[in-house]
């Protein structure tokens, strides 16, 4: 198993940047190869607000497996960049950008494993395109059925998820928080602090998932260094962050009515369940995404395993190693299963 202290660093010779331009947009993202004949290729989808460096413990683990290993930066960070047209952000479209890279790559199917947002991302793209995606696993996001009612963020925190209440503040129409913090990168960078973790010296929350981003704080407060990222990391991230409009992630909020009206093109077929393998694995300390949320998951996932980390949101971070473990296991019995067909 991979240890700890083997991940990947910003430019770290191991893995390869690409991009794929599709629709007009260069998209990026990191590939790694394994030595020898690859067993697969997985493709790795970050969430908000991260990176593809996300996935720097699994990547090189991954990779030790024998798989080909991409890692996608998705629309409004990093090298894929920004865009103002609000429909870069859905689903749908970086379902079709990651069937044009597998397109690319010369691969018929893919594994696909999301976190945050990205875990919500590769479920979907299973349901654009399960003939491409034979596998997905999602860390900390549970699956949320299609819906064919349309539900707008403030009802579902009115009826259902009052832990969704952030979002109404990050997507905020007036731009709450492209106000708040602009491009001044001692902002973004302070930002990233309590996002990741970082304590505030007058011993406030940074975040609460009824509320979102205490604007006090951010303007006015110390927040310490995260302890989830070091130092080369931390200023990696800053200054991606810093290079692209603070919107971009932000409008990962405003596309729920994007993401509704593009699944009601989806095959009758391939909307209600998803018959490839699923692995779930619950952060069992996330107060976002919380256990009861993945009740019943079972109803249109016949395929699932799932597994858990004694951590908060952050458990690609927090417990590399438990992570690991838990998506090595899956994979090797997938491995197993099929070498018997």
């Amino acid at each position: 198993m991979a240890s700890k202290n083997d991940k990947i660093r910003p430019g770290d010779s191991r893995v390869e940047s690409k991009f794929i331009e599709v629709d007009g947009h260069k998209w990026h993202y990191l590939e790694s190869l394994p030595q020898g004949q690859a067993k697969g290729t997985i493709l790795l989808v970050h969430g908000f607000p991260d990176l593809s460096l996300a996935w720097r413990y699994q990547i090189p683990f991954l990779v030790g497996l024998g798989y080909r290993t991409l890692a996608l930066d998705c629309m409004g960070y990093g090298k894929t960049g920004y865009s103002p047209d609000l429909k870069s952000y859905g689903f749908r479209t970086h379902a079709d950008v990651i069937a044009a890279i597998a397109k690319q790559l010369g691969t018929s199917q893919l594994i696909l494993g999301g976190h945050d947002w990205g875990g919500a991302v590769v479920y979907r793209v299973a349901h654009w395109y399960p003939q491409l995606v034979s596998a997905v696993f999602s860390i900390a996001t549970p699956y949320s059925a299609i819906s064919s009612t349309f539900y707008p963020t403030e009802a579902l925190v009115k009826t259902k998820l009052p832990n969704f209440g952030y979002q109404l503040q990050l997507g905020s129409e007036e731009g709450v928080m492209e106000s708040a913090i602009g491009s001044d990168e001692k902002l973004v960078e302070k930002f990233l602090n309590g996002m990741y973790g970082g304590r505030t010296s007058s011993g406030g929350v940074f975040m609460t998932p009824e509320k979102g981003i205490n604007l006090g704080i951010l303007k006015d407060d110390r927040v310490g260094k995260t302890p989830l990222l070091d130092e080369e990391e931390l200023a990696f991230y800053t200054s991606s962050f810093k290079q692209n409009p603070i919107r971009g992630p932000m409008n990962w909020y405003r596309t729920r009515k994007v993401n509704f009206d593009d699944e009601l093109e989806i095959p009758e077929a391939q909307k209600h369940r998803l018959e490839m393998p699923v692995l779930f694995v619950q952060a069992a300390k996330d107060n976002v995404l919380i256990p009861a949320m993945s009740q019943g998951m079972e109803k249109f996932i016949p395929n699932l395993t799932r597994g858990e980390v004694p951590t908060g949101h952050w458990a690609l971070w927090q417990a590399p190693e438990k992570v690991n473990e838990i998506v090595g296991e899956w994979l090797t019995r997938l491995d197993k299963e099929k070498s018997h067909l």
